[in-house]
């Protein structure tokens, strides 16, 4: 069974969307700096505003996240490794840029200008913050990947 099927099949999804969701909960609150002050008070408003939207975020993408982390998983169940996160961390460009490339996609076919520059601004940034939540993201997926 691929990880999308897996990850997506209703005795998993909810429980894939919580751990997930607790992944982005911990990479924001162990930010730290200017820039991390900036994420975490960013983020905050947006809980209070919205207090599920992580969660309804992770829900629209997960498909698509899946999708993208189905041949890591696949090369990473044929190489006998055993820790799924370690192995994404160990591709990091790759896993990054193929998880950035959903959201990307998103961004393009939105017809709202305002999300699409706010989006161009943070990008950049996205990919250090994508690239070091790879070993909890690929812990998390593991754990209900089967």
């Amino acid at each position: 069974m691929s990880l999308t099927a897996n990850l997506l099949a209703d005795d998993q999804r909810p429980a894939v969307i919580a751990d997930l969701s607790a992944v982005v909960d911990a990479e924001v609150r162990e930010k730290s700096g200017l820039s991390g002050a900036a994420i975490k008070t960013g983020y905050a408003a947006a809980r209070k505003l919205a207090p599920n939207l992580t969660e309804r975020g992770l829900n629209r993408m997960l498909p698509d996240f899946a999708a993208a982390l189905d041949p890591f998983w696949a090369d990473f169940t044929a190489s006998g490794q055993t820790d799924f996160g370690a192995y994404l961390a160990g591709r990091g460009d790759e896993a990054t840029e193929a998880l950035l490339g959903v959201a990307d996609k998103r961004v393009l076919g939105s017809d709202r200008e305002g999300i699409k520059k706010a989006y161009r601004g943070l990008r950049g940034k996205a990919e250090d913050h994508v690239r070091s939540a790879l070993p909890r993201v690929g812990a998390a997926i593991q754990n209900r990947a089967g």
